[in-house]
């Protein structure tokens, strides 16, 4: 409560800000000014202690990306800002934020090319406490087409400026111009836009709606009132960019011994400092009464402003006689910064007779403790730089501001560090304050300095510090930061996780030593929910079901969104428990509802098609959608299924499908790879290549994707677009059955059988058994009808072949059949013990 008392001096709050400058698109001209922009805002941002995420020329992957490390970055965040500056424009009323890679030729291109404002809102809404976004995009719409899909009705593209956006409780959006009007560039290297809200967002204590009519005059003025800057506001809480409300920071009261008789006497003031790194005054309020002040040997009167660097050469002058007697006087000082912050000081003067033989020595005696002062002063500035100099600090990413632990030499009053070199990413802080470049934190308080890495950056920082003791030269020392991905992240972080720290992994990805280093973890930062999380998953992919879902109920209490999802698979999937759609749906709700893309891709197929839940085609097409613009390439290849054939109500179209699915297999997803494959082997909304459907099964194939040998296989069996090989089909099919493919199994089955008299039948009905084994929805059922023709003999054999293959055994009991398909699981599943491998 101390530290908090003020509405100024607060404790230091989370702030972040990501700041994009699209300039050099590939498809039409490029802007001059957002390059520019981009790089003065962050700036901006940085002096104001925001963690500052800037990107610049983004292609809409990289914009994923970027935004997935921001996302995680403003999780909990008091005040999370974007500004963009580059191409946008409106379709049907929903605004777009446009990549450098856009063509936008196609009518599906808007969904997969493009960025959704409204996307964009809906995430820093579900993270933050205030959001704010600026827009510098109201350009005109560059692009020839004019209509694209929008959910299930193609739309036509506005020509000029962005819509009008409603915004949220607690929510500010600012536009460089009215909706529906263009803004522009102007005649230098930044936008009227951007140049004006970089110097006014620098006013010291300024409420950013304020802040906002002062841009929207300066731009207006700048441009003859053809560009009018608009924005929206549901603000309850004040928004202040630039704080600066840190008192100039000095000591309360000091005590000195003044001798009479004997000259202007240095008083040895600590100089006031501006921890915001300003300029500082001071003001005598009270002179002393026994004696003068003087600075460089002119008389100061009370009121008379000093400058605060100034005020360690301050002396006095106490005439003779005064102190014949010892007495004591008093003078009171008052500090000002530029921002309106104040401190008082009181210097106590002890005056005694500074003449004859006990005089003399007196002041023998106060130089020699003056000059003993500067020596221990000296010692503390080189002690201190030793302290600080070449150190490399190790700071874990993801779990907060981590303490630096400087082990500082010294907590003279007189000496301070001033930050000459503020590292590139992350936030340097203080308990009670952010610190930003300039800042200055005095000796008492360096112990306490903290630094929080930018999520995403794991590059080491120098951060350059200035010791400063008065006027006394400063002397320079360099630390090193680096920051460091937990192992628990490296092992067992997971894609898409808007929490996470890492690009993730797959489930079949997770190893063995991932449950060590996670419980590690969870030991070391009990309170870093996404560890908890992480132990789950690497528990679940070793088989502790119990264990898991305990550590993913502790990370959901503890609010991580991913493990709230993770809840609804297990319970759709009946892991340890029987399969409840209803309460898998609940979760998948919640977590989609906080912007988690796998909750939004698992609701919306939910609502979608109605499973457990009423159908709601279109929340349910809008959630796939929202989660596809997150980069998910589960949501893109349900769409393709959706768009391939048309279902409830949303019209067929396999040209926007196979939008989709490139969008996947740019995105390395290995099912949309093989899904994309079939398609140009079908030629199905895409003209057909044999060549290009043979190089993505390939590539799907070595990834792990469980149907693309099978896949792969029908090309060699059928002779497709490749020299017919059945010996190499064969293979691959065996391959497809060992990953699961229950249709591959079939087709390995079916190329026995037509071998004629050279077949094994003891081999055909293995297959057929895997066949009908792996089938667990029925989709194949031919495979029993076919199983069901053999002979005892066959049967018999591939049975006993199967029960050798087996560690342990399979209850006997039932049909010859029943055994031979209830083993053949058994194998497979003996084979591949993690419930989630593919």
């Amino acid at each position: 409560m101390l530290a908090c008392f003020t509405a100024f001096q607060a404790c230091a709050d989370r702030r972040v800000a990501l700041v994009i400058g699209n300039s050099e698109y590939r498809e039409i001209p490029a802007l001059k000014n957002p390059d520019k922009d981009a790089e003065d805002v962050s700036n901006t941002f940085r002096l104001a202690g925001f963690d500052v995420f800037v990107a610049k020329d983004l292609t809409k992957i990289e914009f994923e990306k970027q935004f997935r490390n921001y996302l995680a970055a403003a999780d909990g965040a008091d005040l999370a800002i974007v500004y963009y500056s580059g191409h946008g424009f409106q379709i049907g009323g929903e605004n777009f934020l446009i990549p450098v890679d856009a063509s936008l030729t196609n009518a599906a291109d808007i969904e997969v090319q493009a960025v959704k404002l409204d996307d964009v809102l809906q995430q820093l809404r579900a993270k933050s406490k205030i959001q704010v976004i600026i827009l510098d995009a109201c350009r005109n719409n560059p692009f020839p087409r004019k209509d694209y899909w929008l959910r299930d009705q193609l739309i036509t593209a506005g020509d000029t400026g962005l819509a009008q956006v409603k915004s949220s409780l607690n929510t500010l959006i600012a536009f460089a111009t009215e909706p529906g009007a263009v803004a522009y560039d102007g005649s230098g290297d930044l936008s009227p836009f951007s140049s004006a809200f970089s110097r006014r967002a620098l006013a010291p204590n300024q409420e950013i709606r304020s802040v906002m009519a002062a841009v929207r005059r300066d731009v207006v003025e700048a441009t003859a009132g053809k560009q009018v800057p608009w924005e929206n506001s549901s603000l309850i809480d004040e928004v202040v960019l630039m704080r600066r409300a840190s008192r100039p920071a000095l000591p309360p009261v000091l005590e000195k011994v003044v001798p009479s008789g004997v000259g202007p006497v240095a008083l040895d003031l600590p100089e006031p400092l501006d921890v915001d790194g300003g300029p500082v005054t001071v003001s005598i309020e009270r002179p002393p009464a026994l004696g003068r002040l003087i600075l460089d040997g002119k008389p100061v009167a009370a009121g008379e402003p000093i400058a605060g660097k100034d005020l360690p050469r301050l002396q006095m002058d106490v005439p003779k006689g005064a102190g014949i007697q010892e007495l004591v006087d008093m003078m009171a000082y008052a500090t000002r910064d530029n921002w309106g912050g104040e401190s008082q000081g009181i210097l106590v003067f002890r005056v005694k007779n500074g003449e004859g033989a006990e005089g003399k020595q007196l002041v023998a005696s106060l130089e020699s403790e003056q000059k003993q002062e500067v020596v221990e002063r000296g010692i503390h500035i080189t002690g201190a730089a030793e302290a600080i100099e070449n150190r490399d600090v190790q700071v874990p990413v993801g779990v907060g501001p981590v303490p630096l632990k400087l082990d500082f030499p010294t907590k003279d009053p007189a000496v301070s560090l001033k930050l000459a070199s503020y590292p590139a990413t992350g936030t340097l802080s203080l308990p009670d304050r952010a610190l930003s470049p300039g800042s200055s934190v005095m000796a008492d308080e360096v112990d306490q300095l903290r630094y929080e890495p930018q999520i995403g950056a794991v590059k080491p920082l120098i951060v350059g510090f200035e010791i400063r003791a008065d006027n006394t030269s400063p002397k320079p020392a360099t630390m090193k930061l680096s920051p460091s991905v937990d192992p628990c992240d490296r092992e067992a972080g997971e894609p898409l996780d808007l929490q996470g720290v890492v690009p993730g992994l797959l489930p079949n990805e997770i190893s063995g030593n991932a449950v060590d280093v996670c419980r590690a973890a969870v030991k070391a930062y009990p309170g870093v929910a996404r560890f908890h999380y992480q132990l789950g998953r690497a528990l679940l992919a070793v088989g502790k079901v119990d264990d898991a879902k305990k550590a993913i109920q502790e990370a959901a209490d503890r609010g991580h969104v991913r493990a709230v999802f993770e809840l609804g698979y297990i319970a759709s999937s009946g892991i340890g428990a029987a399969v409840d759609p209803s309460k898998a749906n609940g979760f998948y709700a919640k977590a989609s509802d906080k912007g988690d893309p796998y909750g939004m891709t698992a609701w919306g197929r939910a609502l979608f098609n109605g499973l457990g839940v009423k159908r709601d085609t279109g929340r349910g097409l809008d959630l796939l959608l929202k989660a596809a613009a997150m980069g998910h390439t589960y949501a893109m290849n349900d769409l393709a299924a959706i768009f391939t054939e048309g279902r409830n109500g949303v019209p067929a179209d396999p040209a926007r499908a196979v939008a989709f699915l490139k969008a996947g297999v740019e995105r390395q997803d290995m099912y949309s790879m093989n899904i994309l494959g079939r398609n140009y082997l079908s030629g199905r909304g895409v003209e057909k290549d044999t060549k290009q459907a043979q190089a993505l099964f390939q590539k799907a194939m070595d990834l792990g994707q469980p149907y693309a040998p099978g896949s792969l296989a029908r090309m060699y069996r059928d002779g497709d677009g490749v020299e017919q090989n059945l010996a190499e089909a064969q293979k691959l099919f065996e391959l497809a059955t060992d990953r699961g493919d229950y249709s591959a199994a079939y087709d390995r089955a079916a190329i026995e059988m037509q071998k004629g008299g050279k077949s094994d039948q003891v081999v055909a009905v293995r297959y057929l058994a895997f066949a009908a084994g792996l089938d667990l929805r029925n989709e194949l059922p031919s495979a029993r009808t076919t199983l069901a023709q053999f002979g005892a003999k066959p049967k018999t054999a591939a049975l006993k072949q199967l029960r050798s293959e087996l560690k342990s055994k399979v209850p006997a009991g039932g049909s010859v059949d029943d055994q031979l398909v209830k083993t053949a699981r058994a194998v497979w599943e003996q084979a591949n013990p993690r419930r989630d491998l593919f």
